[in-house]
Parts: C-alpha cells; structure tokens; sequence
C-alpha cells in the first residue's frame, strides 16, 4: 500500500496542498477527483519525485521513501504519466524513452539495437504504428501521448500514476490503454488516475479520492456514487449543465474558406476543403486522430502558406495570410491543441502571457497590461494568486483560461479553438462552454475542434466532419447525433 501522510506544499502564498493524507490499495484503480486547481497534480508531483520539498511523508509498504528526483521515484517503485508532456522533440521515441536509463552492452557502449527492439515491444503493445527511430516533433500530440504511456511502462513500478493519460488520444487508443491498465490491475499495482472525464472513471477505476482547495473532502467507492454526485463533491454545490436548446440566430456570412488543399511531400494532408462560418455561428469540427482538424485551423492561421493552396475570404473579402501574426491583424486568432509548446511563454507571468498578442509595439504600458489581466482574470476566473504568478506554476485547465484570454484581448472577429477544454474540469468546461456562447452572441464566429463528440453536440451549430483530410459529413444542430457524426468520421477500408 502507498500512503501519504500530512502532505503540505506551498507556492509562494498560494497552498496548493493542506494536511493531505491519503491510501492507495495494491490490485485496485484510485481516482483523483477535483476541479483545476484543487491539488490533484502537485499532490502527485509530490508522489513521484517531481517536487522533493513538501511536509508531509510517504510510505510504500509501511517503508518511508525519500527522494529527490523522478528517476529516484522510478528506482523506489513509483512512475508518471504526465499530463503535459515531458518529450524532446529532437529526439527519437526510443531515445525518449530510455533517456536516463539508458541501456549498455558489456563494452560500455550504448546499446541501440536493445533499445529499439524494446520500444518497438512497447509500441506493438500499445498499438502505435509507428518507427522506433521517428523524432518526436514528427508525431501528432495523441502519438505523443502514447510516447509518454511507453515511458512509464517501461519500468516495471509497483505504482503508476496516471495524470490525464487520455487527454489527446483517441477512442480505441483509449480502449488500449484501458486493457492495459486491467492488466496491470490483475498483476497487484498500486494505480492513482486523474481524469476530467467522469465516464472513464466510472469504467476505469474502483475507489475514489476527492480534493477541493488543498484538502480531502471525501473518499469512497466510485460503485457508491454517480456522475451528478461526483461533480457535486468537486465543487461543493450543483453545477448547472450547458443548455443545449439555445435559440440562434442567423447572421451573415463571416469566413468562407474555398478548395483548400495541404500537400505534405507527396501526401495530400487536406483535400478540396470548403465551407463557411457566419456571424455568431459555432461551426463544430470533428474527427478521428489524423483526419486533419487541427491542420485545417493552421492553415487558415497562415502556417502552411508554402505547402498550402485555396482561397479565405473574410466579411466577403479576400485575404492572403502568410503567418499568425497577419492572422491576428485581420481577426483570426487560434487557441492551440498544445497549450505547452505553441500556446503559452511558460516562464513569463500571467499578464505578459495575456498581453502578448494585444498590446501595441514600443513601450508597454504597465498600467494597461494590469488591468487587463485583471479584467480576465475576473471573467475566465483564472485561480492564481496575482497577475505576476508565473504561467507554469498553474493548473492545466488555469493555463488553458490564460490563452484563451491572449485570444479573446484581441478582440477577433473569428475564433479558432482546438481542443479548447483539453484537460479541463467539468465545471471549468462549463464556465468555458458559456464563454465561447457568449463571444458568439457578440458576434464572432467560431471554429470548434474537438475529440469528444458530446463537447461538439453541446455547443455546435452545425458540424463537419473529417476523414483523412476530406470533409465526409455535414450536420445541422437538430439533425446531429452521435452514431452518424461516427460513421461519417471512419474511414471506408476497401
């Protein structure tokens, strides 16, 4: 059993994690239940070695474990799953994976052909098609994820700690990884997992831990509760659900993208794509991993201008965009799949990361760049202690507020989100639900990339569907549902 004892720790001002103690059983699934923020995270952080200053202890099998560093926490029994990946982008998916423990033979020289015969091993057994040898930045973020499931598989820990494991890949990746963890379940580990998604949970795991500011409020068997209930001991009231049945009216027409094509070496990445968004409009995009959603919104942000051809028009006009910032200046602004890499300046403050797509060039004015941090912090209820707080001290689902707020200060006339609630809590999910109806009330059109067709069913006006890079269906609002977004989204083998 692995017990944590009067787990404090503090960032700044800020208590992240208050008199936590909490047991993890051998052979059963523990979810890690509570809002952005709550301490879920940095309390396993703590557990496997990624901050080493805390109060508190930890105990494995009635034996106190110290260390000082993941790889220490790895040697002791305890491996992550992060949610951000923790990946290099220049290096291969073996190197990767083996990096810090890397394998040698008898002459102290590295043994590459070892290596890649285990991550190919590793591969086969998560199903991921893919070469050994390929560079990271060469895959696609739920690829990515994958990558980081390898990696804590590849030691044999007697704990595995999954933080949002699923929060970029697909349906039968998930049904992998869920067999795998049956596996690992049978085998007697000790497995804590975080998820916002409350159906995996309710799949997935037997017992149930639930943190709200820094602190335990409850514990218990998740065959004891059900979702209304789980979500209430989250947030400690009733969250109201996103009304579906919103009147909309129509407006005129907004963007129009024509015969849109994406090349990649011989390979066509998009193909004769066309479609228009109006005014106030929630135009929904949906599709498998691969089928070219998140392609589709670069280009349209310029960043594919060499390897792209077609035609966008916006409010009617013409227009040639060739990178993001001609974007931005002509209204179209992208909140990004990966928040990490292309959304935010980790080491900079809330209020710079806020600031930096809207304020003019040559001196900043302080005073300006402050209150609107304020103003968004206010409305996007960022949970941090100030505006100075840097962006990496936050929780997922608090950065992921801090870029839509970069966006939204632009005052766009179209917003592109990809994944927009991507490891966001279902009351954060909600609060940016309302926000994205609002900006549409005011008129900006919006593009809505999403892997979960739920998300799309709620807030989308019409939706359209890709498959490998061609638009495979069109739905309106009335006539969706969830079987034939599906049928139209999976590729017809021949």
């Amino acid at each position: 059993m692995l017990v944590a004892q009067n787990i404090g720790k503090r960032f700044g001002g800020v208590i992240a994690l208050n008199d936590v103690t909490i047991q993890l059983s051998p052979a059963r699934v523990t979810a890690i239940i509570g809002e952005n923020g709550a301490g879920k995270s940095t309390l396993m952080k703590i557990l496997s070695g990624v901050y080493a200053e805390f109060e508190g202890r930890i105990l494995l099998n009635g034996r106190e474990l110290t260390f000082s560093n993941p790889k220490e926490a790895q040697e002791k029994g305890i491996s992550i799953i992060h949610q951000e990946l923790n990946l290099i982008a220049d290096l291969s998916i073996t190197e990767n994976i083996f990096l810090g423990r890397e394998l040698s033979t008898r002459w102290g020289i590295l043994d590459k052909k070892a290596m890649r015969i285990r991550t190919a091993a590793l591969l086969q057994r998560l199903q991921l098609n893919v070469d050994p040898a390929t560079l990271i930045r060469d895959l696609r973020v739920g690829q990515q994820q994958v990558v980081e499931i390898a990696k804590a598989l590849l030691v044999d820990s007697q704990v595995i700690i999954m933080d949002e494991p699923t929060s970029a890949i697909s349906e039968a990746e998930v049904d992998i990884l869920f067999g795998i963890i049956q596996q690992l379940r049978t085998e007697g580990k000790i497995i804590a997992y975080i998820s916002h998604k409350l159906d995996e949970l309710f799949r997935i795991a037997d017992d149930y831990v639930v943190l709200r500011d820094g602190c335990i409020t409850e514990t218990g068997k998740m065959q004891d509760v059900d979702a209304d209930g789980i979500v209430r001991k989250m947030v400690g009231r009733d969250v109201t659900r996103l009304d579906q049945d919103r009147p909309r009216t129509a407006g005129t027409e907004l963007l129009a993208v024509n015969s849109l094509r994406l090349y990649s070496g011989n390979r066509h990445i998009l193909k004769d794509i066309s479609f228009s968004l109006d005014r106030g409009e929630i135009l929904g995009i949906f599709g498998l991993m691969g089928a070219g959603r998140t392609e589709l919104l670069e280009c349209i942000l310029g960043l594919h201008t060499g390897s792209s051809t077609g035609n966008i028009l916006l409010e009617g006009k013409p227009v040639r965009i060739r990178s993001p910032r001609e974007a931005i200046r002509s209204g179209l602004v992208l909140v990004p799949e990966d928040r990490k890499k292309d959304g935010m300046i980790a080491g900079l403050d809330i209020k710079t990361n806020i600031s930096l797509s809207s304020l003019p060039a040559g001196l900043i004015n302080r005073n300006k760049e402050i209150a609107l941090a304020r103003h968004y912090m206010g409305s996007l209820r960022i949970k941090a202690a100030s505006h100075a707080q840097p962006v990496k001290n936050l929780s997922g689902g608090n950065q992921q507020k801090v870029i839509l707020a970069r966006c939204l200060a632009t005052n766009p006339k179209v917003l592109m989100l990809d994944e927009p609630t991507r490891g966001i809590d279902v009351n954060a999910k909600n609060e940016i639900y309302k926000l994205i109806l609002e900006a549409a009330a005011r008129g900006l059109g919006i593009l809505a990339v999403s892997s979960e067709l739920p998300e799309i069913l709620a807030i989308s006006d019409r939706i359209l569907v890709l498959c490998e890079g061609r638009i495979t269906g069109k739905f309106t609002r009335g006539a969706a549902n969830e079987d034939d977004i599906l049928k139209t989204a999976i590729p017809k083998t021949i």
